[in-house]
């Protein structure tokens, strides 16, 4: 059976960082640390992104991706991220919520729940993640598996960590931090730059191919590219993917990030 709709399926690490080990250790000035010892990072709590999502060329409903809060997983201070999909036209419908806990001063993650319901099939996974132990759970089921890295990823968080890159284009990364080592090694590419336009306004984007060894979005057929901000916030502005039956899928941004003055103003602009 083909993986369900899934946003990112897979996960990285600083190891295996090529060519540009050195450059990944940069860090934009606007990044800040939400607490104390957390790691600098280009988001925040609150931050709100929302889509159109569109299933081939019709609009199909409505998508976000939202930092919703700083919660405690077994003693550590993690954010907890959610990605939602709702939309659908005829008989494809799509109906996903994805969840994922990682850790503020690591960014590794700690828990992952998916809950898909898509193109007629329904999935539900909840994993638990212990990195000091090296092992991961699924709640739902009697599932267990071995880390193959003390710095797991799942499928969102992995979302946050690239924000976290320096993305020059021409650069491909090799990373082996996706929490099932079935998807490892995970390339990733930064293809082109490019202005794109989106309901929220004209964006300068850096353009990244993810490829997973997995049958998932990112899996070596389904060529899908993310659209970041090309400035320190690297939001994720476009995606595009293909999917069973209906072709592909899009996502759009329409609400214009809050470092940005006003709709269509085309970023690269430090916030204040």
């Amino acid at each position: 059976m083909r993986r369900p709709f899934v946003l990112v399926a897979f996960a990285l690490g600083f190891a295996a960082i090529s060519p540009a080990g050195a450059r990944a250790q940069a860090q934009a000035p606007w990044m800040r640390p939400a607490e104390p010892l957390a790691a600098p990072v280009p988001f925040e709590v609150g931050e709100l992104l929302e889509y159109k999502v569109k299933l081939g060329i019709l609009n199909a409903g409505e998508g976000s991706l939202e930092v919703a809060a700083i919660e405690s997983v077994r003693g550590t201070p993690a954010y907890r991220a959610v990605m939602r999909i709702d939309g659908g036209v005829l008989f494809a419908r799509v109906r996903d919520v994805f969840q994922t806990w990682f850790d503020t001063r690591t960014l590794t993650s700690l828990r992952f729940i998916q809950d898909q319901n898509e193109v007629g099939s329904k999935r539900y996974r909840h994993y638990e993640m212990f990195p000091e132990r090296g092992v991961w759970e699924r709640r739902d089921d009697e599932e267990v598996g071995d880390l193959p890295t003390s710095l797991p990823l799942d499928d969102i968080s992995f979302v946050y960590f690239i924000r976290t890159l320096p993305l020059e284009v021409g650069d491909v990364y090799t990373f082996n931090r996706y929490f099932k080592d079935t998807g490892n090694p995970v390339v990733i590419r930064v293809l082109r730059k490019e202005e794109k336009e989106v309901p929220a306004g004209i964006f300068k984007t850096i353009v990244v191919q993810p490829i997973i060894r997995t049958r998932g979005l990112f899996g070596q057929g389904g060529r899908a590219e993310l659209y970041f901000s090309d400035d320190e916030r690297r939001a994720l502005v476009y995606m595009r993917s293909s999917i069973p039956i209906v072709g592909s899928l899009t996502l759009h941004l329409t609400n214009p990030p809050a470092w940005q003055p006003q709709p269509g103003d085309t970023t690269g602009v430090t916030p204040p």
